[in-house]
Parts: C-alpha cells; structure tokens; sequence
C-alpha cells in the first residue's frame, strides 16, 4: 500500500472515470491493475457538450460514494494532492486550457483522447510540457487491445504490408469531424503501420467514411468509419504471405486494462511507451482527414 501512486483526476466526464477507478481500486476485478489509487479528482465538465454535461453528476457520485474519492474545488488541488494525474475530461478542446494549469506541478500526466481538436493545440500542449518538464502521454485504448498487439507480435518474418482498420465514427457537433471518436481507427492503423504517413483521402456519405492513408514506405491503410455507434472494432493485416483478422472483441481482457498496464509504468518512469512525435502525427492525420472529408481530395501531411 505504501508504493502505491496517488493519482489525481481531472475531468469527470466520461466513462473512463468509472472504468479507470473501478480497475484501480478493486482488487477482486479479474483485470485489477495494481499499483495505484485515485485520491482527489475535480469534477470539470462542458456546458456547451452535451454528452460532457449531462455526465458530470452521476460519475462525480459513483466516484464520491462507491470509491471515496476526494472531490475537490480546483484543478490546482488535484495536482497539489497527486503523484500523477490522469486528465480524463472527454472535451479535446479544453485539454490545453486543462494542462497548463497542471504542468507547473511538474508531475507526469496522461491525456485520455482525445489529445487535442487540433494539430496547433496538440504542439502547444507539447511546448508546455517541454517547458515545465513534465512527462506527457496520450493514446486511445485500442492501441493496446490485446487482439491488436498479439496480431503485430505473430506477424514474425512475415512482415505486414497494410491493414485495414474498422469502427464506430460518430460525429458530435461540439467537436471537429473524426477528432472525437475517429481517434479510435486512427491510433489501432497506427500502432500497425507506424507514424510515417505521407497523405491522407477521405471519402464519406451519410452512413459511413472511408479514410485512405499512404505510408513512406509504400504501404497503404485503410479506415471505415460507420456513423452509427456500435462496439465493433477491428483489424485486417495484410501481410506478404496471408492475412490476418482481428476482433477486439474477442479477447476478455478489457483494453483499459492495458492500458493502465502502461500508464502505471509511465507514472513512475516518466517515459511514455508512445512518442509524442507519433501522438503529434496522429493529430495531424485527423485534421488532414477532417480537410479532405469537407473539400475533397488528398491532403499531403
């Protein structure tokens, strides 16, 4: 109990709150992460997102009630009562605003995606960071989906030469295009095929989209996002001598799990397991996505 880490968290807004703290707290969870606890939190939320508002009350109650968690005025409080810091508010637009209120403290932070709604925001974010010499970490939980690492880690000597990616992509309005939920696609094509892409074409109509990326090294990914929700994520690996498809759900681990699996390490090392050069040009991959969907188009990166 004495190593334990004493998280803080910021933003009570999204579902990861709840997921996060129950996987940190309860020790008969199967998928327990051990390691740390949540011991403040500050409510945040936006006004002008529904999905944020409407959440705000119930989360910041199960968090108060079922957990115990200190519940506190102010973002400097969180910070001030932590070893690090989970930054779970589920609006982009306000991470920037939110992080540079935390970074003086100089404690590590990870942002829950989105990381920003914009390629300008996420270099600010960076830049604060740099100054304060804080440790940053950003990423969905897909990246570390169990069905999506044990499909990259089989791949041995026959290396992959593109994947198709597939999931929900709703649109909300308060945030731009695919930065709210495109994320997701986006950062399992990633892990898969690396950061180097080179253009992106988007393609949509009003049930689905279909997002083409070209790679340095002359692979191609693909991404359909279908416009009304459902959990189905998953993969197609094309390799040199098959293919391989994988189900994300098919695995009982929950990814969040994995997640915190690495997020704990990143607490207490302060080196992030993804680069924020690769976080940046995830970034701009949504944006260069967001500008070919409306114009039409490739949009060179």
């Amino acid at each position: 109990m004495g190593n334990e880490l004493r998280i803080g968290m910021v933003g009570l807004d999204t579902s990861h709150c709840e997921i996060f703290t129950e996987l940190l707290h309860d020790h008969l969870h199967p998928y327990h992460v051990a390691g740390g606890k949540i011991v403040a939190a500050y409510t945040g939320g936006s006004p002008d997102f529904e999905l944020s508002a409407s959440r705000v009350g119930g989360i910041t109650s199960t968090l108060c009630d079922q957990y115990g968690i200190n519940i506190v005025a102010s973002i400097e409080s969180v910070a001030q009562q932590s070893d690090a810091i989970l930054l779970t508010s589920v609006d982009g637009r306000i991470h920037l605003e939110q992080f540079a209120l935390l970074a003086p403290f100089g404690k590590p932070v990870f942002i829950d995606k989105p990381f920003a709604t914009s390629y300008l925001d996420a270099l600010k974010l960076i830049e604060i960071a740099q100054i304060h010499q804080v440790p940053l970490m950003s990423c969905s939980s897909l990246r570390f989906a169990e069905g999506i690492v044990n499909a990259i880690m089989k791949s041995g000597e026959d290396p992959i030469t593109g994947a198709y990616c597939f999931g929900p992509m709703p649109l909300e309005s308060a945030l731009p295009g695919l930065f709210w939920y495109g994320i997701h696609s986006v950062e399992m094509l990633f892990t898969i095929l690396g950061p180097e892409c080179l253009s992106v074409t988007a393609v949509k109509n009003d049930e689905f989209e279909v997002i083409t990326g070209q790679w340095a090294d002359g692979r191609t990914g693909v991404i359909r996002g279908d416009r009304t929700w459902n959990k189905t994520f998953g993969a197609l690996l094309h390799h040199r001598e098959h293919a391989s498809f994988v189900d994300v759900q098919a695995t009982p681990k929950p990814y969040y799990a994995s997640l915190l699996e690495h997020i704990l390490p990143f607490f207490k090392t302060g080196v992030s397991p993804v680069p924020l050069d690769e976080t940046l040009a995830i970034m701009r991959f949504l944006e260069a996505a967001n500008e070919s969907r409306l114009k039409g188009g490739t949009v060179r990166l």
